[in-house]
């Protein structure tokens, strides 16, 4: 069986977006955040890295910005099992615009699973949970985290106004799992109502799909700030070690 087939023709297959066109502003610095670099490669290899180690993946669609003139300089995208799109303005718009891409190729029962190219410590093993758990039950989903901490929520002056339940609080991570037309169809009606969408879940949930949770490990974080990137470094230095012995 090669990369990103499966053993019966019919069956659904799975497809990737790795939407990687923002600029990263809440890292500071001129260096897009997905460009930075982590243990010898940018947060975007080490992100598509783990998608296409996966060998039920047909085809990862990249979303760059129309600007970008950084990644013709990585060897990764010039992988047959990537295709490169040009991605939009928010999140939403190059998910958006690799889904479009990946509908011409894709099957009406096809699932598709949206990664965060600042997650780059994606762990196989969850990688592959994710899709069995989701292609077993034929419901949607996401990796995600069980929220430890006590959480509070406040007003606009930091002021304590309640102390939540944690019990049911979940962080979510990517990628995120579902049917390829349906995610289509509902971030597409999501952006026409201009409502907000911070990831394809909710989207979905807004469109009346039941979503379900995949517990996830705390080390596939999201570098967001410089102090992230210190935390991965040590995550993928650990795997890089294990690996060796």
């Amino acid at each position: 069986m090669t990369a990103g087939s499966t053993d019966d023709p019919d069956s659904p297959r799975c497809w990737a977006v790795l939407p990687a066109a923002g600029i990263g502003a809440r890292m500071g610095g001129e260096l897009p955040k997905q460009y930075l670099q982590l243990a010898g490669s940018s947060l975007l290899e080490h992100s598509l890295g783990a998608l296409l180690a996966c060998s039920r993946i047909e085809t990862v669609a990249v979303a760059l910005h129309p600007e970008d003139e950084r990644a013709a300089s990585l060897l990764i995208l010039a992988d047959p099992r990537v295709q490169l799109v040009t991605g939009g303005a928010q999140r939403a718009d190059s998910v958006l615009a690799g889904l479009e891409v990946l509908l011409q190729q894709a099957g009406p029962g096809d699932w598709v699973l949206v990664h965060d190219a600042a997650r780059p410590c994606l762990a196989q093993q969850d990688l592959e949970r994710l899709i069995a758990q989701v292609t077993g039950s034929g419901v949607g989903g996401l990796l995600a985290e069980p929220i430890t901490d006590t959480v509070k929520r406040v007003d606009s002056h930091a002021q304590v106004l309640q102390t939540l339940d944690r019990d049911s609080l979940w962080r979510a991570q990517t990628p995120q799992m579902f049917r390829l037309r349906e995610l289509y169809d509902a971030l597409a009606h999501a952006l026409r109502e201009g409502l907000a969408v911070t990831d394809e879940a909710s989207a979905m949930e807004m469109a009346g799909y039941p979503v379900q949770l995949i517990e996830g490990s705390p080390r596939n974080l999201k570098v967001t700030r410089p102090i992230d990137l210190e935390l991965a470094a040590w995550y993928l230095a650990a795997d890089s070690s294990a690996r060796e012995q």
